[in-house]
């Protein structure tokens, strides 16, 4: 018998700047993500005018986005967004590891925080059950960790001369 996932509170994060981005491949699901996500952040007190949105065509192509986006200087946070649903062939598998090390790659080269709220699925229904309205949803629950980590980012900068304790 599985445990029932927590939802995580939301923390509050106002002024800080968050790409998606959003795969449009299985929109019908992307999109729910994507209003998940965007309710989490407003729930964060990130204001509409703080938030990005890149479409890109697939998964596979959404840590190049990722990165862009956060190599353009305008954002603080990225949140990742997909669908993959297991087919018949091992492509599946190829394509959600590289999306996966490719999301973590680019998060760790460019100190920018990134959730990964990319399904990876067996059907098109388990999907389904990941987006619903409220906190239950996934890409809501990719929003809640990326500002909870751009928050950690924030509060580990390094410190300047003269801006440590004395000691």
């Amino acid at each position: 018998m599985s445990r029932p996932a927590s939802v995580s509170p939301v923390p509050q994060a106002p002024g800080l700047r968050v790409a998606l981005v959003v795969s449009t491949y299985h929109d019908d699901i992307t999109e729910r993500l994507a209003t998940g996500a965007l309710e989490a952040l407003a729930a964060a007190g990130v204001s509409s005018s703080d938030i990005e949105r890149l479409d890109v065509p697939g998964a596979y192509e959404i840590p190049f986005g990722a990165r862009t986006a956060a190599t353009s200087g305008r954002i603080d946070a990225v949140v990742c967004l997909g669908c993959l649903i297991k087919g018949e062939t091992p492509h599946f598998d190829y394509i959600a590891s590289a999306v996966s090390h490719g999301i973590m790659q680019a998060s760790l080269s460019q100190g920018t925080p990134m959730a990964f709220g990319v399904l990876t699925v067996n059907s098109l229904e388990e999907a389904e059950a990941r987006v619903p309205a409220g906190p239950g949803n996934k890409g809501h629950e990719a929003a809640v960790a990326v500002v909870t980590m751009a928050k950690l980012a924030r509060e580990w900068q390094p410190r300047g001369p003269g801006q440590g304790s004395e000691g």
